[in-house]
């Protein structure tokens, strides 16, 4: 019984290596469809698995996407505070990523601005300015603000105050890098010598940055903060868990997303899975119409082997085995060199989309095989026609 299977299969992988050589021509386009299908779908599954991570990380280059307020407060400047300690009490990470927190005290201050610190320096101006004092827990603080530094950024300032300039206060009073400023907030008088002007791209170039200690002091209220920013890595639905987490925690504090970011990313990734999926099942389905094609010829072609074999006493379901491992043998071989060859399609393809190639992922390289090994298994449907095949009918010349 033994000999008897071996000699079958044996018999199985000959037939098999003769159908594979039959027509070397046919067999290469289908290789060549195979091929290129399962090339466009590990480009694109690469690219799609590799977008949520892009999205995910590249959105955090825009800032913060959590702000935790004072319960019932909407606006940025309230006289409402929260205790600088919560920034401590924060979880530091989502997953296996860091947290980016800073927490901001806002003021209006009547400044006066000279050319800089010496007894000699030109009064350039005065007038009320926001004055804004941060702290964060990052490794920079662009990840909460994201800024570019104008002036200043190889000016090293030692035994005083320093601040941060917006350019748009910058320009308003001439100031630039190494000039002075004086900080009045009611009685408390303070000063700070710009160590940077910065460029934010919002409102955050009306401010002054300062200290937080020194902010404290000029509004009197130590300890105390406006508000915290977080900048929370992961997709929408873990940045929500993490919300969920603070808002059940922290019940005296306002906990809510910046929308503008959440849902951005949200809404952008969506439709580069949808796009990108769509586009796979499109290139799946040309080429299982292009290698089913190819299979009606096969089909056409091989009635009097098919006729030989059942009039020498095989089975229908035998002989069909034989052509749908021919049709996985074409899909295994094809899928297992077009998806080698999509892999590195797609990291160029990322540098042209996201300005970064797309790192290759491993996941992605047995998912687009299989898919080609079903496509060109499917393919194989014009092949069931052999079944009708009646073995006198070929010898006849009737089939």
């Amino acid at each position: 019984m033994a000999d008897r299977r071996a000699t079958n299969r044996a018999m199985f992988w000959r037939i098999i290596r003769r159908l594979f050589g039959a027509n070397p021509g046919r067999l290469f386009v289908m290789l060549l469809a195979l091929g290129a299908g399962a090339a466009v779908t590990a480009a694109l599954l690469n690219l799609q698995v590799d977008a949520k991570r892009r999205l995910t990380t590249e959105f955090r280059s825009l800032g913060a996407n959590i702000m935790i307020t004072p319960r019932g407060s909407d606006r940025a400047l309230e006289s409402a505070t929260i205790p600088e300690s919560l920034l401590d009490r924060l979880p530091t990470q989502e997953g296996n990523v860091p947290v980016s927190r800073a927490a901001f005290l806002y003021a209006v201050a009547h400044i006066t601005a000279y050319s800089d610190e010496g007894t000699n320096a030109a009064r350039l101006g005065s007038g009320p300015a926001v004055i804004t004092g941060y702290r964060y827990v990052s490794e920079d603080f662009g990840r909460i603000i994201p800024y570019r530094v104008l002036e200043g950024s190889n000016i090293v300032i030692l035994d005083t105050d320093t601040c941060e300039m917006g350019q748009r206060v910058a320009a308003l009073y001439h100031l630039h890098a190494a000039g002075a400023l004086e900080l009045k907030v009611g009685r408390t008088e303070d000063s700070c010598v710009v160590s940077e002007v910065r460029s934010f791209g919002g409102t955050e170039d009306n401010q002054i940055f300062v200290s937080m200690e020194q902010a404290q002091r000029l509004a009197g209220i130590p300890h105390q903060v406006s508000m915290i920013q977080l900048s929370v890595p992961g997709t929408p639905v873990q940045i929500k868990h993490y919300i969920e987490t603070l808002q059940r925690e922290f019940l005296n504090v306002e906990v809510r997303p910046i929308r503008q970011f959440t849902e951005g990313e949200a809404k952008i990734y969506n439709r580069i899975s949808g796009l990108l999926t769509a586009t796979v099942a499109i290139v799946l389905l040309l080429t299982g119409l292009c290698v089913m094609a190819a299979m009606t010829n096969v089909a056409m072609e091989r009635k009097i082997d098919v006729g030989l074999m059942k009039a020498i006493g095989g089975s229908m379901r035998r002989v069909l085995r034989l052509f749908l491992a021919e049709a996985a043998l074409l899909g295994l071989a094809g899928g297992i060199m077009g998806a080698a060859v999509g892999i590195f399609l797609s990291i160029g393809l990322g540098k042209a989309v996201f300005g970064v190639a797309a790192r290759p992922r491993l996941i992605v390289y047995p998912v687009a095989v299989a898919l080609t090994v079903i496509v060109a298994i499917l393919s194989a449907f014009p092949l069931r026609r052999l079944a009708s095949i009646r073995p006198a009918s070929v010898f006849r010349g009737e089939a």
